[in-house]
């Protein structure tokens, strides 16, 4: 029982960090772009030329 226990404990939080880890990036992720895209847009007014080109 305590072998069952240990690793239905141990899968499960494995299973909980990577998802927690994994929410925790994308959203700094998109934050940290978000802000410097936005920062780096409007110092260069040229860069929109540069994104339209991109896509």
């Amino acid at each position: 029982m305590d072998g069952w226990m240990d690793g239905w404990m141990d899968g499960w939080m494995d299973g909980w960090m990577d998802g927690w880890m994994d929410g925790w990036m994308d959203g700094w992720m998109d934050g940290w772009m978000d802000g410097f895209m936005d920062g780096w847009m409007d110092g260069r007014t040229d860069g929109r030329t540069v994104i339209y080109a991109a896509i």
